[in-house]
């Protein structure tokens, strides 16, 4: 592979990460030439770290109610036109095993390259030019001679590009040590679209500092837990850490979380808390309140529900007052974070490129249909579990389609 390049393809590609490599496949399979820049020094960076290292690569439950965006309506038509089905074929096409770990969700058996690997050997098959470690220094729009389109031209750290079609597709500021950065949006301005305020999405949360010491010994320690927020609730994991609170459940709630919120915890789902501790207060009335604990929570939670809220006392001691206190706390935990862990951690960017300036079908921009915008750098953003995933796939098709 030659260090520079000067030439004039059919399309451009800027990102090389899930939907960029997507649309690019996509693309250059229609007999287009096809040219994927990045800064970056490896392809799919995110997609390697994804899931611990063995992508979930998508969600068979993905609908438009799982993600988030100023028009929610966005999404449904790219989503219908490439499902989960159509990318779980194709994994299984290039002989990859995978799992459903939880309903709904395919990991890798084995390792993320897979997925890698596969749209990589894709590009080569669809004739797709990627070339990395290559920085954009401008973009310009030209007009094409004999042609009422207008193109691009591009310069770069590795020469001038021109081409007819241009997909951005560098996603969101999530993760800035893997190179995330804001370019995606300062082209989306520099054409005149809109970018809506972005914040970090699937974060997890840091706490006030009396919580913080209370609560940081517990680092390490899960158990399932329904979180709620206004209209929103999570069934899911939690996660203590030494920084707060981590997890499925923390993650999935941070997406909607405001500063100044309370989250609302049930810390036993599923569980009639207050009849339990009244039969435990008739059967046996001489145990403590921490016995019932440790058979329903993590040993080292129960310890700490104990002495924080002081509960070091038998069945016996307790009032119905009492029962319904300890009802209240463990199942309406109402704790006010101090912030999330930002763009450091976090796993996608809310917010970005506004839709109203986009094609639902194409992805491209309304009054310049030769640039498209797609993946997390577009305002929408899927809830954990794949769905970000399948809506690279989904966006990156219908560009591919167009471009």
């Amino acid at each position: 592979m030659v260090d520079s390049i000067n030439k004039v393809v059919d399309v451009v590609v800027i990102g090389a990460g899930a939907a960029g490599l997507m649309c690019a496949i996509t693309a250059g399979y229609r007999g287009r030439r096809v040219l994927v820049l990045d800064h970056a020094n490896k392809p799919g960076k995110k997609i390697l770290m994804s899931g611990g290292g063995r992508c979930n690569f998508t969600h068979l439950h993905s609908t438009p109610a799982n993600y988030l965006s100023a028009n929610p309506h966005f999404c449904i038509s790219a989503l219908k036109r490439y499902t989960p089905y159509h990318f779980t074929e194709w994994v299984e096409r290039h002989g990859i095993e995978y799992h459903e770990k939880t309903p709904g969700q395919l990991f890798c058996t084995e390792s993320s390259k897979a997925i890698l690997n596969m749209l990589l050997t894709e590009c080569e098959w669809a004739g797709v030019d990627i070339r990395l470690k290559c920085s954009i220094e401008s973009v310009q729009a030209i007009h094409a001679k004999q042609s009422a389109r207008t193109g691009f031209k591009l310069s770069t750290s590795m020469g001038v590009v021109q081409c007819e079609s241009l997909v951005i597709a560098s996603g969101g500021l999530s993760i800035p040590t893997m190179g995330a950065s804001p370019f995606g949006y300062k082209i989306a301005e520099q054409f005149g679209l809109n970018v809506l305020p972005t914040r970090a999405g699937l974060a997890p949360f840091t706490l006030q500092p009396d919580d913080l010491a209370r609560l940081s010994p517990l680092s390490g320690v899960s158990c399932p837990v329904e979180v709620k927020l206004n209209c929103h609730a999570f069934k899911e994991p939690m996660l203590f850490t030494h920084r707060g609170l981590s997890g499925p459940a923390m993650l999935q709630i941070s997406s909607f979380w405001l500063p100044g919120q309370n989250l609302h915890i049930d810390l036993l789902p599923d569980t009639d808390v207050l009849a339990e501790l009244k039969e435990w207060r008739q059967q046996s009335p001489n145990k403590r309140v921490e016995s019932y604990l440790t058979t329903k929570l993590p040993k080292r939670l129960a310890q700490t529900l104990v002495e924080w809220h002081q509960w070091d006392i038998t069945f016996q001691q307790c009032s119905n007052q009492r029962l319904n206190e300890i009802t209240q706390a463990l199942k309406n935990w109402k704790i006010k974070p101090n912030g999330t862990e930002g763009y450091r951690t976090a796993e996608v960017t809310l917010g970005g490129v506004d839709t109203d300036c986009l094609s639902s079908k194409t992805m491209a921009v309304k009054d310049q249909p030769n640039l498209f915008f797609i993946g997390e750098v577009v305002d929408v953003t899927g809830h954990l579990g794949g769905h970000n995933f399948q809506w690279a796939w989904a966006s990156g098709f219908a560009a591919g389609n167009e471009a």
